[in-house]
């Protein structure tokens, strides 16, 4: 698929999912499988746990994720102990987390592996650059349920974007979601000058407006900022916030006002919240954009459902306007080098 020559081109890959059961470890197999026969030297981990038997919300088979031998891979302790495959150990971490300390190693045959990474988005970044110290040329990252913070600009340098029907059985309903999704990865990316004055901001909500008055921080977080705080603010201003916005405060804005984000990982806001800021004039910017690579999807979902494949795939790809696979309706031939 082309997807994976787009692959090629990054250093880190992360490959995350809308939900649970959208085909993400299948689709990581799959990237696995066909970097290997290009010859690349890989690297995987994960951000939470991934690669388990079973489900646990649904006790359910799930795919697992395979490794072949020369390939980098950071787990926990006890995960690394149940790994179906001989490996060398490369390093083991100082920080724990609930499953112990983070194991580096290399890979000296093939087998089944449970993925479980560092526990935060700035520690993942630290080991994908020690991985590549190893030799790693690119790195997959695995996400867990609600961890898009893994796709951030700031960790990985591109990302795959995994739905299905474990979203939404009712097929309008799964690409609106998607559509909402995907539109938050591509907004648009602030100005140079807006970079330099926001990016060395690590804390609080600040405003720039735009007769160039200087920057001034107006509260820490946006759940400090009590419920007045808006109306002594103009309409053509620029609000920064350095963390997380929610609806609460995205419906206390109005006017032509912009916001602007580090990136799209930081916005927990639903959809009719959003569309209502952006119809009132509103525009919403990052600082550091993400690169989506492509959309794949899985038409089945663990309560049952099934959607029509290709329908799903055809339809999906309209919609977003955006290169939408899924990896069983074309399948291709591998022919993996010997271990």
């Amino acid at each position: 698929m082309p997807f994976i020559k787009a692959i090629e081109q990054f250093n880190s890959v992360a490959i995350v999912g809308m939900a649970k059961n959208t085909g993400k470890t299948t689709c990581l197999n799959y990237v696995i499988n066909h970097l290997q026969d290009e010859g690349k030297k890989i690297a995987l981990t994960s951000i939470g746990v991934d690669g388990e038997e079973r489900d646990v919300l649904y006790d359910t088979p799930k795919p697992r994720i395979v490794l072949h031998k020369g390939m980098i891979f950071m787990t926990s302790e006890k995960d690394f102990e149940q790994r179906e495959f001989p490996a060398e150990l490369l390093s083991v971490s100082e920080r724990v987390t609930p499953l112990g300390c983070l194991v580096t190693a290399r890979a000296e045959g093939s087998g089944k592996v449970v993925l479980s990474g560092p526990s935060d988005s700035a520690w993942l970044q630290e080991e994908i650059a020690a991985m590549q110290a190893y030799g790693a040329e690119i790195t997959l990252i695995d996400g867990a349920l609600s961890r898009m913070s893994l796709a951030s600009p700031a960790v990985t340098d591109a990302m795959i974007l995994c739905t299905g029907a474990a979203c939404s059985a009712q097929l309008p309903e799964l690409i609106r979601r998607t559509k909402f999704r995907c539109h938050l990865i591509d907004l648009p990316q602030a100005s140079a000058s807006l970079y330099h004055e926001f990016f060395p901001l690590n804390s609080g909500v600040w405003t720039l407006t735009d007769n160039g008055e200087p920057v001034q921080k107006i509260a820490k977080t946006v759940f400090t900022a009590n419920n007045n705080w808006q109306q002594t603010l103009s309409e053509n201003l620029t609000i920064y916030v350095s963390g997380a916005v929610t609806d609460r405060f995205l419906k206390n804005l109005y006017g032509n006002m912009r916001l602007v984000v580090r990136d799209f990982t930081k916005l927990f806001v639903s959809m009719p919240t959003c569309e209502r800021f952006i119809r009132q004039g509103g525009r919403i910017e990052v600082l550091q954009k993400a690169k989506l690579l492509a959309v794949c999807t899985n038409p089945v979902s663990p309560e049952g459902a099934r959607l029509n494949p290709e329908m799903l795939r055809e339809q999906m790809q309209e919609a977003l306007q955006l290169p939408v696979y899924d990896i069983h309706l074309t399948p291709a031939p591998l022919h993996r080098r010997g271990d």
